[in-house]
């Protein structure tokens, strides 16, 4: 089985809606959305749940009022300021960080940890396929940790279906969730626009491809809104060893199909017909993928012109 992992170094490029086409343009896979913290590949699959599960990890605090006594040692002790003292301690869910020193100190054991109920995890069926997805709930962290849960989730449910292809829709930008998305991928599809700061986002996107060692090809989304930028932005590429596999046109096409809730290749459009040949490009690049260590020049910079600023 191939994996192919659809990134951008910010959101709002395009990412979703080009991985929603592939998903219609690619035969015998499973889909998984890695984008947890915002998760909205549904939106254009309208997936039916086969199964929804909660997602635990680490644990919160919770006072049994009946047994507190009111000394206040946990509120003293709380560095996250967590907890309120009246007649007996109440904890904040949303301030507890869940690091058990209010527990481990309480003279009278009054302080429970639970397990933390921090998000939720689908496996639904779509029209193009079965789909492994999530949603963290808001304030929460380990969404690293959700992500390798789903990639976990959709590797099994393909080797149990016999699909040969795994698409996954990662997280915008480079933190843990992105790292999480990439472990196992066998390709990498970077998707940026021709700005500057598409620029420079893009920089740090190649920069963690190579660091990991994978096979990575960039698309240009709304080229044309910018040919010039477009133009050396494929040429830097090109520079840094990175292929350009296909650029996209701004296409009010892709609006309609968004409000509709349909993938783009599901319709008459330039930013179809774009989206459709770059499928073909990647499909043939997918036979030596994952096979030899990437061929990017590690350590070159993608510097836009007439700009010295770095990301950091």
């Amino acid at each position: 089985m191939k994996e192919i992992v659809v990134l951008s170094g910010k959101g709002g490029t395009g990412k979703t809606s080009l991985l929603g086409s592939l998903a219609c343009l690619a035969e015998n896979k499973v889909l998984a959305d890695c984008d947890v913290d915002a998760a909205d590949l549904h939106l254009l699959l309208d997936p039916v749940p086969r199964s929804e599960n909660a997602f635990l990890s680490g644990v919160k605090a919770r006072v049994v009022a009946k047994e507190c006594s009111g000394c206040g040692t946990c509120h003293e002790l709380c560095r996250f300021e967590a907890i309120d003292m009246a007649d007996s301690a109440t904890i904040n869910p949303l301030a507890c960080e869940g690091c058990g020193v209010c527990a481990c100190f309480c003279p009278e054991q009054a302080i429970r940890l639970d397990k933390n109920h921090c998000g939720t995890w689908y496996i639904s069926d779509t029209e193009h396929g079965p789909l492994v997805h999530a949603q963290l709930f808001a304030g929460e962290e380990n969404s690293g940790k959700l992500v390798s849960f789903v990639k976990r989730q959709a590797r099994q449910l393909a080797e149990e279906s016999g699909a040969e292809l795994m698409l996954v829709d990662g997280a915008p930008g480079i933190a843990c969730p992105v790292i999480a998305s990439l472990a196992g991928a066998d390709l990498v599809l970077a998707v940026t626009e021709p700005t500057l700061s598409g620029w420079h986002d893009l920089e740090r996107v190649l920069g963690l491809t190579e660091h990991f060692r994978i096979q990575t090809f960039v698309c240009l989304n709304k080229w044309d809104l910018n040919p010039q930028m477009a133009d050396a932005l494929t040429s830097s590429c090109r520079a840094r060893g990175v292929e350009v596999l296909g650029r996209i046109p701004f296409d009010a096409g892709v609006v309609q199909a968004q409000l509709q809730g349909r993938p783009v290749v599901s319709t008459d459009c330039p930013a179809a017909t774009a989206m459709a040949d770059i499928w073909a490009a990647l499909q043939s690049r997918l036979v030596t993928a994952g096979t030899s260590p990437a061929t990017g020049k590690i350590g070159l910079s993608l510097t836009a012109p007439g700009s010295e600023m770095r990301p950091g």
